[in-house]
């Protein structure tokens, strides 16, 4: 279960994002970008957060943006640092493309492998969980890989072939989110 709070992001999320995409080979050329919305995996340690953005773009097609989130910096990962953020309720947070944390890795294979689905989303109010539904709900195909590793898909549609997948849908698209692949078969 993904606990939210109500707070202020300084940057946002989506301004993050703007400053840090055009430095992505993939992400070269792209329109202007709208959010769409998201999804979340649980850590089961509880210290990082795991979101994947989808956002529309002007031509129509979709990108896919997994981030983590984490209170201190994650060593060795400086390349894949998107930024900083100030967040009201939880103080600074290193924010990264998701592709380079192994909590990630983890828990996107998890899902993959086993047919999982995104955690469940709620804020705590007054001792009362309020349950918000994602606006982009994920699915795994579930499978055996051996030597499994995820692979995030950018650009929604594009070539995306893997042993097994993460499936997205939202308000007005769906499209394979991440493969899972051998390690040899990259």
């Amino acid at each position: 279960m993904a606990l939210l709070h109500h707070a202020t992001l300084t940057p946002t999320k989506k301004e993050l994002l703007d400053a840090w995409l055009p430095s992505q080979d993939w992400a070269a050329g792209l329109p202007e970008l709208t959010v769409v919305g998201g999804y979340r995996f649980d850590d089961p340690d509880g210290e990082v957060g795991i979101e994947g953005i989808v956002l529309s773009r002007a031509d129509g097609g979709f990108v896919h943006v997994p981030l983590t989130y984490r209170a201190a910096p994650l060593e060795g990962a400086q390349a894949h640092l998107v930024g900083q953020m100030e967040h009201s309720a939880l103080g600074t947070r290193w924010v990264y493309d998701a592709e380079g944390d192994p909590v990630w890795r983890a828990a996107v294979t998890a899902t993959v492998l086993t047919g999982g689905s995104g955690a469940e989303e709620y804020f705590e109010v007054d001792g009362v969980r309020e349950v918000r539904e994602p606006l982009v709900t994920v699915s795994g195909s579930g499978g055996v890989v051996p030597d499994p590793v995820a692979v995030p898909v950018h650009l929604v549609g594009s070539d995306a072939r893997g042993e097994a997948t993460l499936t997205g849908r939202w308000a007005g698209g769906e499209g394979v989110l991440v493969v899972v692949r051998s390690a040899g078969s990259r």
